[in-house]
């Protein structure tokens, strides 16, 4: 009656995955469900959850271009009009352009994706349930779902080797094969619900951010005020941009300048 021993063995792995990732999906729904109530999102939020730090930095250059604070050359190049930033990502972007008050755009963006400001930002997206952590609900889930799988092959190989065991049993060994595809199939059937009912997350956003961007985009599409320009701009980057000017001097910011 070893295969019993085995059996029982089959059931405690497949059935401690199966509660630890059911319990994980429930803690993130319920962060979910309560994430971003009555909260309502600025640009430089919107930008985050979009598309991150980089994305934050685009959308001040825009801002600030647009207001005729910074020039912004077709060539690439990123000019101080006004020194004096009105928030702290403003004064971040021309921090990084530097004292000269000149640079190219690519530095510039680089530079200000990597400042306290933005940093600061995202660790507030966190906390809100708005955005997705280093090590979150999303990990723990995706940690569950590993785990299931791995119990599905121990179950599997569990039973595999009670069939093959050479000790005499009273119990036909197909009769064994279904006791053991009991335990399998719990493991297969969790992955499956996991596979449906889990909440999908993109790279920066939570569910709940994704909920408001949802909103933030929609409110953008009924207006045509500049708001809703430099909201487009947050969520969709700078391929919303209209100016065909403004288009080309973001075209060189991935260019590394001339020596």
């Amino acid at each position: 009656m070893f295969w019993v021993l085995l059996l029982l063995l089959a059931w405690a792995v497949a059935g401690t995955a199966c509660t630890r990732l059911c319990l994980a999906a429930v803690r993130t729904a319920a962060v979910d469900a309560d994430a971003g109530r009555g909260h309502d999102l600025t640009l430089y939020e919107a930008a985050f959850l979009s598309g991150g730090p980089a994305r934050v930095a685009d959308l001040t250059l825009v801002s600030m271009a647009r207001q005729r604070r910074l020039l912004l050359a077709h060539t690439g190049w990123a000019t101080v009009v006004d020194p004096r930033g009105r928030d702290e990502m403003e004064r971040s972007v021309i921090g990084a352009i530097g004292p000269e008050g000149q640079s190219r755009i690519a530095p510039v963006r680089s530079a200000t994706a990597d400042t306290d400001a933005v940093r600061s930002l995202g660790e507030g997206l966190v906390r809100a349930g708005l955005a997705v952590p280093d090590a979150a609900a999303r990990t723990t889930v995706a940690s569950g779902v590993r785990q299931v799988r791995a119990a599905a092959l121990a179950v599997f190989g569990l039973g595999v080797v009670a069939l093959t065991l050479p000790a005499p049993t009273e119990m036909p060994r197909d009769l064994v094969a279904v006791w053991f595809a009991l335990p399998l199939t719990l493991t297969l059937s969790c992955l499956a619900i996991a596979r449906v009912e889990v909440h999908p997350y993109s790279r920066w956003a939570s569910p709940a951010g994704l909920r408001l961007l949802g909103t933030l985009h929609r409110r953008a599409n009924r207006t045509a005020d500049d708001h809703s320009l430099l909201a487009s701009v947050a969520v969709r980057g700078i391929r919303a941009i209209g100016e065909p000017e403004l288009r080309a001097a973001f075209a060189h910011r991935d260019q590394l300048p001339r020596e």
